[in-house]
């Protein structure tokens, strides 16, 4: 008989707790022998590998903690009564295979697997901190939008400080015109670029910088034509810069490769802003006269609006104010009397261009942008057309 150490469970040199070898001419010698490979043992376990005994894993869901068990059964459990991992161990009531085992089939009794914890329910996650429902409104609820709920008018107007930097470029313009033409389009081209930016931004396209430079372009291509052209021709320099802008602005709409909506939407603001760009040239154009009478009586008709009125009897307040200064710079022109009707006039499209700076809610770019060039730019025809009569 060879003196070779048996080979007990799986062909691994131990002894079978469960098993009693069977082997021919068994001795003593061979049972201490024996013995020697069985308390090497620390436990049960049903790998094909001697493990050494560690601590438990971090993760229970990877491993299991098999606590020391003898051949007659479990030994105690640390942790408690009933072991670390409560009453019927990790896998439940019958163990991790079931109530027969996964080795059921081959007589040996199933030890009892400690128990799989089950992993914490996520907290939930933190909201983005919204407050109550209110009948006004909240703070993500948009002006426009609360007064339209609330049945109110979604308007606001300028207010005094719009209103004192258009009446500030409106005595620019009036006089400069009494110096000359020249020094008269300094502060026209200012009144042309603020005008494209502030339509551009009264719309909500911002920033849309090839639509506000193509239309200040065009502004700046009226003025030329019409120092080249001369005040005589004036009209034929306008239309006809106005009606090429027009064409350009429709061939690079229809180029541009936007959503359909979307494309008209930025044409129809690109011709209208290149076209009050232009429609501007018109102080250029007109009488110096008529230019300073008209640049006085905005400048009065819109500091009279900002003034905490009524509506109506703000309206009635401008135009008498415009009406009377008129007057008075008229009395010092050649116009005379005559400055009333146009003063009168300018300072009506002047606040119709304010009224349009005022529409729902505007930011306060668009105060100081639209609200500050559109009164001066309304009143541009009006000056021109009752200068050319009136004088």
């Amino acid at each position: 008989m060879s003196n070779q150490p048996p080979y007990g469970y799986e062909g691994h040199p131990g002894h079978d707790p469960y098993q009693q070898p069977q082997w021919q001419g068994y001795d003593e010698s061979q049972a201490a022998q024996a013995q020697q490979y069985t308390q090497q043992w620390e436990g049960q376990t049903w790998e094909t590998q001697v493990q050494p005994r560690t601590a438990p894993a971090a993760h229970l869901t990877e491993t299991a903690y098999l606590p020391p068990q003898s051949a007659d059964g479990p030994t105690a459990q640390p942790y408690g009564e009933h072991g670390q991992y409560g009453e019927h161990g990790q896998y439940g009531e019958h163990g991790q295979y079931g109530q027969y085992g996964q080795y059921a089939p081959q007589g040996q009794p199933q030890p009892q697997a400690p128990a799989q914890a089950q992993p914490p329910e996520p907290a939930p996650a933190a909201g983005p901190g919204y407050g109550p429902a209110t009948v006004t409104g909240n703070t993500r609820v948009t002006d426009a939008q609360r007064a339209r709920a609330e049945g109110r008018s979604p308007i606001i107007e300028p207010g005094m400080r719009p209103a004192l930097i258009t009446a500030v470029l409106g005595l620019l313009l009036a006089g400069a015109a009494a110096i000359g033409e020249y020094a008269l389009a300094v502060p026209l081209v200012v009144l042309q670029a603020v005008t494209a930016a502030g339509w551009f931004r009264l719309n909500g396209m911002w920033p849309a910088r090839q639509g506000i430079v193509l239309a200040f372009a065009g502004a700046l291509a009226a003025d030329a034509a019409l120092f080249t052209a001369g005040r005589e021709h004036a009209p034929a320099a306008i239309l006809g810069t106005l009606g090429v802008w027009v064409l350009l602005g429709i061939v690079l709409g229809l180029r541009s490769h936007a959503d359909p909506d979307e494309r008209m939407y930025g044409l129809m603001a690109t011709v209208a802003s290149s076209a009050l760009a232009i429609i501007a040239t018109g102080y250029l154009a007109a009488v110096a006269d008529a230019v300073t009478v008209g640049g006085v009586a905005v400048a009065v008709a819109v500091l009279a609006r900002a003034l905490p009125l009524p509506t109506p009897a703000s309206v009635i307040v401008s135009l008498l104010a415009a009406a009377g200064a008129g007057i008075a710079v008229g009395g010092a022109t050649d116009l005379g009397t005559s400055g009333a009707l146009l003063g009168a006039g300018a300072a009506l499209c002047a606040l119709v261009g304010h009224r349009v700076a005022s529409y729902d809610y505007p930011s306060r770019f668009v105060h100081f942008t639209a609200g500050v060039a559109l009164p001066l730019t309304a009143a541009a025809p009006a000056v021109y057309l009752l200068g050319r009569a009136l004088v």
